[in-house]
């Protein structure tokens, strides 16, 4: 083999690699954020769960993404350990369906529509096409489709450069005499895994060894034990982002590993007993590029359905390898609060961010709620709740942020693009909310401490503008929670109407002052109060604001409050007029 067949066989593996990549981040755009769903409702059918492991693999084309996003998923706590034993058997059989595409390749006929079948024919017309989608399109959907067409292109091209750079190999007599070294099984595990291991793909791996056997040489007795040493080398990558993770995660790694190695150690032995017994006649039989696609499936689906009834029994081995910290120590593991490794998969990680946010909303609104119950119903047990709650929303804000920024640098669709500035523009208000709760603690506080009490007119008055407080907040939870942008623009309305409400009564409060009738400690006291009420009001105008602008993929706060506020807006003036009868402190 000359120096220009290595470099067209290195060439050939990588774009063979390149092309799997684009095709899997295509067909993981397109199924967005589905595969978290789906995911998730693997809770309690096993069988349940191997389809949709062997789906979602065939839907993104490679296992080792899918046992990378269950183990970010068990780190960040979304999924549990029992869980992910069935998807991960599933995985391994939906990978195979790659084996049976490139298989396509090893087609040898005379006739025309036969030789259409093979992928390197219609490949360059699905490029063309893909870049044609790409290129002429503005539907994210379209987009990813041209993306997976071309993905799949360059992997064909690939595939049919390394059979093309190993076809010399099959005169040589030199290359004779080091493929019998494969005749050892052991020795075709361990290089079946340790190559598969150094390209982190199984599939290119078995494209290699189609190649090989397109041009003849390679026998069934060589091709069986290197197929299953792939498996394991597959393994590798999912060790590899296991580390820095909790113990649960690592044991998703490790029934990862196990489940391949133990069906590779009970097939394996049970082919080489039975062979020296039985003598099988196909092990000296020549195996081509359709045989090694069948040995690959065979093997996959034995190895689930000799262990798929063990399901338990792998997950208690992975809790035997990694075990739990001895009896008495405090668990100090560091969980992620959103994973990192689902960074690989996008769409996951933005919806998982999205969730968090959401429970950002709800908490945000609850600490209002209860820090304005303290004003009437001073609690020291409700105190230290909305201490702990504005912390916990310091670090929703801090790790999302973080989190997002990283997610706004990867290549999203449209939907998730539009998704991920939404939740930017609005954590920094739900952690203010928090901040201002705080804030309204203190002035409860504060009147606990001195025994002051408002009078009878100022509680109606504030009671009232806690009506409309609570009005705001529930309206702008349900619009971000729903991302329902009808629900949001009642929003501005119910801002201005708070506005207003405030400005009367601090005009109520000054009269009362000159009539003598309360405190100056007590206006200082009220005015906190209702400066915070009022700041709490705008961050859910800012919150309705970035749901609405970012529907319509754009942000530009002034310009909508201009536009809502302009004289005639009929439908904004309709809300204002129904939430100033609403609430109103001249009853």
């Amino acid at each position: 083999m000359d120096i220009f067949s290595v470099f067209t066989l290195c060439g050939g593996l990588a774009f063979f690699l390149f092309g799997m990549n684009l095709l899997s981040s295509g067909l993981e755009k397109m199924a967005g954020g589905k595969l978290e769903s789906l995911l998730k409702k693997t809770t309690s059918n096993p069988l349940k769960g191997l389809l949709l492991g062997a789906a979602i693999t065939v839907a993104i084309q490679s296992s080792s993404a899918v046992t990378v996003m269950l183990v970010g998923l068990v780190n960040s706590g979304i999924m549990q350990l029992g869980q992910t034993v069935c998807v991960i058997m599933g995985s391994n059989i939906g990978t195979t369906i790659t084996a049976w595409i490139l298989g396509l390749s090893g087609i040898e006929s005379d006739n025309v529509f036969v030789n259409l079948m093979k992928p390197e024919s219609f490949s360059p017309l699905l490029a063309l096409i893909g870049m044609i989608f790409i290129m002429g399109s503005k539907s994210d959907k379209k987009k990813s489709i041209g993306t997976v067409l071309i993905g799949f292109s360059i992997l064909m091209t690939g595939m049919d450069m390394m059979k093309n750079s190993v076809a010399p190999l099959a005169d040589d007599p030199n290359f004779g005499k080091v493929l019998t070294m494969f005749t050892n099984p052991i020795f075709g595990v361990i290089v079946g895994a340790l190559f598969t291991g150094i390209i982190q793909s199984s599939a290119a791996s078995v494209g290699v060894l189609q190649a090989l056997a397109i041009n003849g040489g390679v026998t069934y007795s060589m091709a069986i034990p290197i197929i299953m040493g792939q498996n394991i080398g597959t393994c590798v990558t999912a060790l590899i982002s296991s580390i820095g993770v909790n113990r649960n995660a690592k044991r998703v790694s490790i029934i990862h590993i196990s489940f391949n190695l133990i069906g590779t150690m009970i097939y394996l032995t049970l082919y080489c007993v039975l062979n020296a017994v039985f003598d099988f006649t196909f092990s000296d039989w020549q195996i081509d590029a359709f045989g090694i696609a069948l040995v690959h499936s065979i093997f996959n689906v034995a190895t689930v359905v000799l262990l798929f009834p063990f399901s338990k029994h792998i997950e208690k081995l992975a809790y035997l390898i990694i075990k739990d910290k001895t009896e008495g120590t405090a668990e100090d593991e560091v969980y992620s609060f959103v994973d990192v490794r689902l960074l690989s998969t996008p769409s996951v990680a933005i919806r998982e961010c999205n969730s968090k946010c959401k429970k950002m909303a709800k908490l945000a609104k609850e600490t209002i709620f209860l820090a304005i119950g303290l004003i009437d119903n001073y609690n020291e047990k409700v105190y230290k709740e909305v201490l702990e709650n504005e912390d916990l929303l310091d670090l929703y804000e801090d790790k999302l942020g973080t989190y997002l920024v990283k997610l706004s640098g990867k290549e999203l669709s449209d939907l998730d693009s539009q998704s991920v500035s939404r939740q930017l523009h609005t954590i920094g208000d739900f952690e203010r909310i928090g901040d201002h709760a705080v804030n309204i603690l203190q002035v409860a506080e504060e009147m606990h401490d001195k025994k002051l009490n408002f009078s009878s007119e100022a509680k109606k008055e504030i009671a009232v503008l806690i009506a409309a407080l609570t009005e705001i907040l529930n309206t702008t939870t349900e619009a971000y929670v729903n991302n329902d942008v009808s629900i949001a623009k009642r929003v501005e309305p119910l801002e201005e109407t708070i506005d207003n409400l405030i400005i009367e009564i601090k005009t109520s409060h000054i009269q009362r002052l000159k009539a003598g009738e309360c405190s100056i400690e007590l206006g200082f006291i009220l005015s906190d109060l209702l400066t915070n009420c009022e700041r709490v009001s705008d961050h859910c105008s800012n919150v309705a604001i970035a749901i609405i602008e970012t529907s319509q993929f754009s942000f530009d706060a002034h310009e909508y409050l201009n536009t809502v506020k302009r004289k005639g807006n009929k439908e904004f003036e309709n809300e204002y007029e129904m939430y100033k009868n609403k609430y109103t402190i001249n009853k």
